[in-house]
């Protein structure tokens, strides 16, 4: 390593702006054991704040770790920083990440990504022989970086108080972070040179598509071509979502002249690209460089002036109320488009040209919500399971993790039986958190040594770790069947024709698979075949089954896009792996096939056999069936043929409270018996129960229960007897039967010896309708309800047309009756118009049949 004095020479040549803020950010380390650094892009704080603490008397001979929120970044700032030590990487500054590390006895800082930190902590809290830990980048809110820093803070106030923690960022607020964390604030000055911005013009955005693909890839090609004609010097730098995106872009630059090289930049890109990416185009020559926002901070690509920044990322979002996790492509928050245009000027006065209007800039959010608040927190369940820390609360968190998404996370370790109920770490568990993986994925590899396919179990995880290793040549959806990957794993070609395998991912991937199949002690060949099992272990809340030829149901009831077309007709369930799109109605990206066998052998304790008697509305009756299910899924389907009469009558009586006591099929007279009974209520209720459709839906299964004994159809409450149904209600039997009758007789006996049946659809004015000439000499208007009621007289004529309404007969008799005498006599000559109806004999028919 250089001596101190030529190392500092060496940084201060750099003539950085985080140099004039280290003699302030050392001497608050040495008093201090938390720190912030506010330092923008540019300000080399990464590479140059490492180093000069090498010289910290606090460090003893205690490492340095510096956190990376990715690959690239760890890879490359410590390189970086080897170089200004004169090193090789490996040396005095190393890199730890998953699958891949250079370090050795004489390295004393380490570049590593969050989880590193993660797992070293876990295995030795105190983290002996670390002096520092720096988180850089935070202002990203990563989940692992807010688990690692609760964990951290826990480890520093109960294990190790002489424990540096310095959180670096470039756009979170530091005012607020040093408030929470009590800790003072260093600032330093950035590096920016000015950067001229343009925006698309409303017109040219009015024309552009609304979907982000379509829109980049017919905006992006355009408008680099254009920023490469506008600027003689100068590389691009392009950010676009996703790798379909950079290639149909790169399709669509392919015609650019020979001096220009295209590359492409992301995390899974072997080293040797990615440092072509990164270097500067050789002399005489130009390069535009399509990335995903894997290069808003950290990385200086050598001569990049100019950004076309696309708008958009890829982001994962979870959705508590399906469980589901979907990878969607949104628009970017100010704070990264700010961080993106920045990097046109972190060398020299740069341009930036943003794909959207001003005034779209202005709508789009200052930050998006940090992970922790939109994550599946099942990897930080587990944490903090083997933490010890059963209450979350106990840790300090910049943002808690939300309660209902850590409850429904601990939920699905418990179903992984990484976590027993009252969530204290299980021994299995344990063992999941070894392998480096997600909880998912080490119960797959763990699940999948255990029953014998353990080679397939550690390519399955590997795979799904990394990005697709197969894609279409025309560039649209491939085919969804995880099989298909595992196959071309084992041959190393195409399994179909129009597929173009990504041999750089291929590689990528059977590496990872020979570190897992070496710490899981896996051994044996791949067979693709399993591949649904497999993933089911790892995805137990994503199995599906077929609904439609386009469409399956998903166990919690969720439905995702999954085409027939890519499966063979005999596939029924299926095991997703991964879902894309909006939470509702996903796209099932990556699924494979299982057999009901498998999923009664390997889920045998999550089955459910019950019988399902319910009412079907499209054929009016109530089915009864023996159902085994799992969740929504229905694995078996048969008919009862002696269902429960109990439950067919609950059935019943559900349909009949969701369609309301109309529905029931009511003769005319069990309709007038309810109404005499309405009426007995209206005048009586302290003895009279109520019968309003409210009522008597309130308290169906008492009063109609009894009689559904039988009966499976609307058809068949034909022949219920509503009339005994309703009279039983009656507190007092048989006597208030009889009292009825005498309160509210369903029948009046009028002169003629008629028997006229009363209409009490109006409770306060029942209604007597009479042809007129059979009440002649029927003096005073008939009452009900002990006499307490006069009825309604409506007064018919011979053709039984009302003549007359009336509840005063004498009255009628002395006076309207001749009005109405004179009018019908006429219409009706046949019938009988006394002059005197007090006196008159009351008849039925005309006066001929009455000898008249």
């Amino acid at each position: 390593m250089l001596p101190a004095s030529a190392l500092f020479n060496r940084l201060h040549a750099l003539a950085l702006p985080i140099l004039d803020a280290l003699p302030t950010l050392l001497t608050t380390l040495e008093t201090h054991s938390v720190a912030i650094l506010q330092a923008p892009p540019g300000a080399g704080k990464t590479t140059v704040v490492p180093l000069a603490l090498l010289e910290a008397a606090w460090r003893a001979d205690g490492k340095i770790l510096v956190l990376e929120p990715r690959r690239l970044a760890a890879r490359a700032a410590a390189t970086r920083m080897a170089q200004l030590l004169g090193e090789p990487v490996g040396q005095t500054v190393g890199y730890r990440m998953r699958l891949e590390s250079k370090v050795s006895a004489k390295t004393r800082i380490e570049v590593v990504t969050e989880v590193i930190l993660t797992r070293q902590l876990q295995d030795d809290p105190a983290l002996e022989g670390v002096a520092a830990v720096l988180f850089d980048e935070f202002h990203e809110r990563s989940l692992q970086a807010d688990l690692g820093l609760a964990l951290a803070l826990d480890a520093q106030q109960v294990l190790r108080p002489d424990l540096r923690l310095l959180i670096m960022s470039a756009t979170l607020d530091a005012g607020r972070l040093g408030q929470w964390l009590s800790a003072p604030v260093v600032s330093s000055l950035g590096r920016m040179f000015p950067v001229e911005t343009h925006y698309l013009s409303p017109q040219r955005a009015a024309t552009a598509s609304r979907r982000p693909h379509e829109k980049l890839q017919d905006l992006v090609p355009v408008i680099v071509r254009e920023a490469l004609a506008a600027h003689a010097t100068g590389d691009v730098l392009v950010f676009l979502p996703g790798l379909a995106d950079q290639r149909r872009v790169a399709d669509k630059l392919a015609t650019l002249p020979a001096h220009i090289a295209i590359h492409v930049l992301h995390g899974e890109l072997p080293v040797e690209q990615q440092d072509a990416a990164l270097r500067p185009a050789p002399t005489g020559r130009r390069k535009v460089v399509l990335a995903t926002s894997i290069a808003e901070t950290s990385l200086t690509i050598e001569g990049v002036t100019m950004v076309v920044d696309g708008g958009y990322a890829r982001v994962p979002r979870f959705e508590p109320r399906t469980g589901l996790t979907t990878l969607g492509t949104e628009p970017v928050s100010q704070a990264a488009a700010d961080q993106r245009r920045g990097r046109a000027g972190r060398l020299g006065p740069g341009t930036c040209y943003r794909l959207w209007t001003e005034a779209e800039f202005r709508e789009l959010p200052h930050h998006l919500a940090p992970e922790i608040l939109t994550a599946d927190l099942s990897p930080l369940a587990l944490e903090l399971a083997l933490w010890g820390a059963h209450d979350a609360s106990a840790l300090r968190w910049l943002d808690a993790p939300p309660a209902p998404a850590l409850a429904q996370a601990r939920e699905l370790l418990v179903r992984l039986q990484a976590l027993t109920p009252a969530g204290h770490p299980t021994s299995h568990g344990r063992a999941l958190s070894g392998l480096g993986l997600a909880p998912r994925l080490a119960h797959l590899v763990v699940r999948g040594q255990e029953i014998g396919y353990g080679a397939t179990a550690c390519a399955l995880a590997a795979l799904l770790t990394e990005r697709d290793i197969l894609r279409p040549a025309d560039g649209s959806f491939g085919p969804p069947d995880l099989r298909l990957r595992l196959e071309a794993l084992q041959t190393g070609r195409a399994p179909l024709p129009g597929l173009l395998p990504d041999s750089a991912g291929m590689r990528r991937v059977r590496e990872a698979a020979t570190v897992l199949r070496h710490r899981a002690g896996a051994k044996g060949d791949i067979v693709p075949d399993v591949a649904g099992l497999l993933a089911a272990l790892a995805y137990p809340d994503r199995l599906a089954q077929r609904e439609t030829p386009e469409r399956v149901r998903l166990v919690n009831g969720q439905r995702a896009t999954l085409p027939a077309e890519f499966f063979g007709q005999q596939d029924v369930f299926f095991a997703v792996a991964t879902l894309d799109g909006v939470a509702a109605q996903p796209r099932a990206s990556l699924a494979a096939p299982l057999s009901r066998a498998e999923l009664e052998e390997y889920f045998a304790e999550q089955l459910e056999t019950r019988d399902e008697v319910r009412w079907d509305e499209a054929t009016g009756r109530v089915t009864a069936r023996r159902l085994q299910r799992l969740g929504a899924l229905v694995l078996a389907d048969t008919n009862l043929t002696n269902p429960d009469p109990a439950a067919i009558t609950q059935a019943l009586l559900g349909a009949l409270r969701t369609q309301g006591i109309a529905r029931l099929p009511w003769s005319e007279a069990a309709q007038q018996l309810r109404e005499r009974l309405a009426f007995a209520h209206y005048h009586f209720p302290e003895s009279w129960p109520a019968v309003s459709d409210e009522v008597l839906l309130a308290q169906l299964e008492d009063w109609l229960g009894p009689y559904l004994t039988g009966v499976k159809s609307m058809v068949e409450l034909g022949r219920v007897d509503f009339q005994e149904a309703l009279l039983g209600r009656l507190p007092n039997g048989w006597s208030q039967r009889q009292e009825l009758d005498h309160l509210a007789p369903a029948h009046l006996e009028v002169p003629t010896g008629s028997h006229i049946r009363l209409d009490y659809a109006e409770p306060n004015a029942p209604v007597l309708a009479v042809r007129l000439q059979e009440v002649f000499g029927l003096l005073d208007t008939p009452t009900v309800a002990a006499g307490r009621v006069p009825l309604t007289l409506h007064l018919l004529s011979p053709g039984y047309r009302p003549a007359q309404v009336t509840r005063d007969l004498r009255s009628f008799w002395t006076s309207s009756y001749f009005e109405v005498r004179k009018e019908l006599r006429g219409r009706y000559p046949k019938h009988y118009w006394p002059e005197n109806p007090l006196e008159a004999k009351a008849i039925r028919g005309t006066k001929k049949q009455n000898g008249l």
